[in-house]
């Protein structure tokens, strides 16, 4: 029995693990910036149960305050173009990616040079104008063949319908649905869906514990 465990070990083939985390930040000025709630610490704690299952993990992340976990290689960036960028470098040579960040949907149309100075004008009102960042995860996951995607969604209405729909048009293996009780929370309550078409629920977990049954999901696919 023992001899077996050590050969179950030894057969246990290590992956290369793509992580993202954190809110992305798209500056209007040197000074103020569109962004999320987002916290992190659901994309660090994957990232650590990664590492800790065995597997080489790359974590790219936005903005966030806290420390990398040990064993994970950390690329930082800011806007969702850096991370898009980003990806495109390493998810080439990796064997699954956790889209766990929250990436802007919009950036400013013009980033000012300098501060954008309300007071010196005399008007009440002001208009920004956004253009739509590209869409990282469906970029990334277009051709990834048979590599497993993990996407994320945070919805506020009807979010088994949206989560499926993301699933699908997003080209992932998985779409973890949280509410906005996960912002900035340490723990949570996730559905997690399959392109299978099945559903399981997690219910009032830590997000370490809901991280490593989501490293788990590498074994279903």
């Amino acid at each position: 029995m023992k001899g077996a465990r050590k050969g179950a070990r030894r057969a246990r083939r290590t992956l290369h693990v793509v992580v993202t985390a954190g809110p992305t930040l798209e500056y209007i000025d040197p000074v103020r910036y569109l962004a999320n709630a987002s916290s992190g610490r659901m994309g660090f704690a994957i990232a650590a149960a990664a590492v800790r299952a065995g597997h080489r993990v790359t974590l790219v992340t936005g903005p966030v305050c806290l420390a990398t976990p040990k064993g994970v290689e950390r690329i930082d960036v800011v806007s969702a173009r850096d991370m898009l960028a980003a990806l495109r470098r390493v998810f080439p040579g990796a064997d699954a990616l956790y889209m766990a960040a929250a990436v802007s949907d919009w950036r400013p149309r013009r980033r000012l040079a300098g501060k954008w100075r309300r007071k010196d004008g005399g008007d009440e009102t002001a208009t920004l104008e956004l253009v739509r960042n590209p869409d990282v995860l469906a970029t990334v996951a277009r051709r990834k063949g048979g590599r497993l995607v993990v996407g994320f969604a945070l919805e506020t209405g009807d979010g088994i319908r949206r989560a499926k729909a993301k699933l699908q048009r997003k080209n992932a293996d998985f779409v973890v649905l949280n509410d906005a009780t996960a912002l900035n929370a340490t723990s949570g309550t996730v559905t997690i869906l399959g392109s299978d078409g099945r559903i399981d629920r997690l219910e009032s977990l830590e997000k370490p514990a809901i991280a490593r049954i989501l490293v788990g999901l590498l074994g279903r696919t």
